[in-house]
């Protein structure tokens, strides 16, 4: 199998206005070859940081309130020193999309680093520059052809650990247990991980948020392993307004094989279906109906943010 026979979540289409993008770097606006951080930089030496992932549509950032809530919450657990107040993140945001002249299908990454250290080595003492700031906003608008194509996954034996290891709601730089985790599943012909709980649980993929559906009622798992994902949240609260049924429990491999549908949750993506598990076909290989469902609520979410910012 080659490269080219993989799919991913994350696929959009090719848009040559990316080739010059403007990156926010530590307060400066410049050309995406120019956009640069030192290679003492704790993100690039340690994996030393944080980010969030943002959609912008018709001018409106998607539950922004949600994700800054989030960045600054795993802020103050890692004790970094964004530097930033809300308010000026988010003007650093804007100010990234005016510079690119960028009024919708845009993905943006905010990163914040723990900054320049003085000596390559862990201690935080070391970075005493202050934080680094990156955004890096892009043309991207999700390959909706993924609702017909589907994911497949593939279970890998590398799990998504307890907290008293590394906390999966951190979102950090630091994302080799997803990375080997993907490794495992493209060698073996998927296009995701599905990864476990350290109790065998089904957890979450490599990239986002896992749901299957039997008999019409939508499970996820409990949350405590996997990244509390804004999409994930979002599509909860949907089907309880909508009285579909909802869970989030513990389930095995047992329920999943033998789900009605299976698809995944991401804030670039917003809700993929899964085609095949582990070479077992889901759902007769097709999107289903409650997915359809939740997909149509969740634009219908998004054009009612969109409506509720412009007034």
């Amino acid at each position: 199998m080659t490269d080219t026979d993989h799919v991913s979540t994350h696929d959009a289409a090719a848009d040559a206005r990316n080739d010059d993008i403007k990156i926010y770097v530590d307060g400066n606006i410049v050309h995406r070859d120019d956009a640069k951080v030192s290679v003492y930089d704790s993100g690039f030496m340690l994996g030393d940081g944080i980010w969030e992932g943002l959609r912008l549509y018709d001018g409106v950032l998607s539950f922004l309130d949600a994700h800054l809530d989030r960045l600054y919450e795993a802020a103050l657990y890692l004790d970094l020193d964004i530097g930033m107040d809300r308010d000026q993140l988010t003007a650093a945001i804007h100010e990234t999309l005016r510079a690119n002249d960028m009024h919708t299908d845009v993905h943006l990454r905010v990163m914040v680093t723990r900054g320049r250290k003085r000596k390559p080595f862990q201690h935080p003492h070391l970075s005493i520059w202050g934080s680094t700031i990156v955004i890096i906003a892009e043309h991207s608008k999700p390959d909706e052809t993924m609702v017909q194509r589907g994911i497949r996954l593939h279970t890998v034996p590398h799990h998504r650990g307890l907290p008293l290891t590394q906390d999966a709601k951190l979102n950090s730089h630091s994302k080799l247990n997803c990375i080997i985790a993907l490794n495992h599943a493209i060698r073996a012909g998927a296009d995701e991980a599905l990864m476990l709980d350290p109790f065998g649980f089904v957890n979450t993929t490599n990239a986002c948020n896992f749901f299957i559906v039997r008999k019409g009622a939508v499970w996820t798992s409990t949350g405590d392993y996997c990244m509390n994902g804004i999409t994930r949240q979002k599509v909860i609260d949907l089907c309880r307004e909508n009285a579909i049924p909802v869970f989030e429990r513990n389930f095995s491999l047992v329920d999943t094989y033998g789900a009605d549908e299976a698809f995944l949750t991401g804030t670039f993506g917003a809700q993929t279906p899964v085609f095949e598990i582990d070479g077992r076909v889901i759902g007769g290989g097709k999107a289903g109906p409650v997915f359809h469902r939740i997909r149509g609520l969740y634009k219908d979410l998004i054009k009612e943010q969109v409506a509720l910012a412009k007034g």
